[in-house]
């Protein structure tokens, strides 16, 4: 074995995946992740720890790994960690843990998410549940949304003692994990309902179609249904469009609902009652996560795909395993562009789209370069369908009906980034609805970090 180098982890031919929902990862199976497991140096001072929003004990779960011990890697993680199977498949880990691992200096780092993955996929086809709480506390924490921050927050109270009850607005507990990753990413029959179980099984409750702000306000759940905290994790859900002509045309999707008519609602499925439009030529404008999921979901429904983004491919935000996964299924990357109108047909329909070549001028308080147009550069792409990924807001209905709870400009609640702690007494708050929309680990980072803040509170 070369140190040096990762072992590799297998994937479905990148033909054959471009045309199904299946996952495109294959994971690791017990000899490749044992192989795996042996190249961590288990460092006394462990820098990978340090990249992980839930400061998992990553030496520490590796070792069990090494040894065989897959239950015990799996109470390891689960200490820190609700969610390992989501975590080991959608966490940006090049940027986190891995990107900090003493192994990446010389040669490649550690494949600590693929680790995870396999610890968490083995436990599950154990039945390995993780540990519940020794003693009750007796007292009642309502948790606003079933996200990664939401389940996180609820199992660490579940685990600390705490009853708690999540009500989730959606039909379905999950929320981005399962209206916003696709199926060939995260898989959510194998491995998110089942995630969710073993936050129940803690003895979490869980209220379905319950909206709050319209059901039920959070005044309400503290004043007449005891409450004595609440951890509002209701994630960022309201989309962003730019504003140019044509956006208004029949064809033009925000990536919201495109991916949640095919995530949640199964329209990808030919047996689905959920119509989804099947484009024959797709523009999806965005260069993050969200914008990949979508091109990679139109691209399974038929399409020829191009994703246009005004920076070049240095500064696309999404991961590189998923730029580099969309470039292997086909995916065109129309890089240094920019829409700057839509045209539709005789009937309201899309046509085409107008676009602007840009180059990188100065950097801007981010410290990325600013993208400027090229005057007379101007040409178009014809198409039948526009993706709208440009991001999202928290939906206002929350801080509309609470009295006393501070939003800022960007109507993202105001919230102590140390312990979820709002502007109103006993409400707590995390993830995207906090910081706008992030990844799933800081929304779990948020959750982990506003239950530790409630019990404190609650502990007075």
């Amino acid at each position: 074995m070369d140190g040096f180098v990762r072992v590799p982890v297998r994937e479905q031919d990148a033909k054959e995946r471009a045309k199904n929902f299946k996952e495109v990862c294959l994971g690791y199976n017990k000899e490749e992740a044992e192989t795996e497991a042996k190249r961590c140096l288990g460092c006394p001072n462990p820098k990978c720890v340090e990249g992980c929003p839930v400061s998992i004990d990553i030496p520490g779960f590796i070792k069990e790994v090494k040894e065989g011990n897959v239950e015990a890697a799996y109470q390891v993680i689960s200490k820190s960690s609700a969610l390992p199977a989501v975590c080991g498949r959608v966490c940006p880990q090049e940027s986190q843990c891995e990107g900090k691992c003493v192994r990446g200096i010389k040669g490649d780092a550690v494949s600590i998410g693929k680790l995870e993955r396999y610890v968490a996929d083995s436990a599950r086809e154990l039945g390995i549940k993780p540990e519940g709480a020794k003693e009750k506390k007796g007292k009642k924490v309502a948790v606003i949304g079933s996200g990664p921050s939401g389940l996180t927050c609820a199992g660490d109270l579940a685990k600390m003692g705490y009853d708690v009850t999540i009500f989730e607005a959606l039909h379905e507990a999950g929320g981005v994990l399962v209206y916003g990753i696709p199926e060939f990413r995260l898989p959510k029959d194998a491995v998110v309902k089942k995630e969710i179980e073993n936050v129940k099984a803690l003895g979490v409750k869980l209220e379905t179609d319950v909206v709050i702000g319209k059901s039920v306000t959070i005044d309400e759940l503290m004043e007449k249904e005891g409450f004595e905290a609440v951890f509002v994790g209701s994630g960022a859900g309201l989309p962003r469009f730019m504003n140019i002509p044509g956006e208004q045309a029949m064809g033009v999707f925000s990536a919201n609902e495109y991916l949640t008519r095919s995530n949640l609602m199964k329209a990808f499925d030919e047996n689905s009652t959920t119509p989804i439009m099947k484009a024959k030529k797709c523009v999806v404008v965005g260069g993050g996560n969200v914008a990949m999921d979508a091109a990679r979901t139109a691209l399974r429904l038929g399409a020829e795909v191009h994703v246009v983004y005004r920076r070049g491919e240095e500064e696309l935000p999404a991961r590189k395993e998923e730029v580099h996964h969309a470039k292997e299924e086909g995916i065109i990357f129309d890089l240094l562009t920019n829409p700057v109108e839509i045209h539709e047909d005789e009937n309201g329909w899309v046509k085409s789209i107008t676009c602007i070549r840009m180059e990188l001028g100065e950097p801007d308080e981010s410290g990325r370069r600013s993208p400027v147009e090229i005057p007379g550069s101007e040409f178009e792409i014809e198409c039948d369908a526009v993706i709208m990924s440009l991001g999202t807001s928290p939906n206002p209905l929350i801080s509309s009906t609470t009295e006393g709870l501070e939003i800022n400009r960007r109507k993202c609640i105001v919230a102590d980034e140390a312990n979820g702690q709002t502007s109103k007494k006993g409400v707590f708050a995390g993830g995207d609805a906090v910081t706008g929309a992030a990844t799933v680990i800081l929304a779990m980072g948020a959750g982990r970090a506003a239950a530790k803040g409630i019990d404190e509170y609650l502990s007075k």
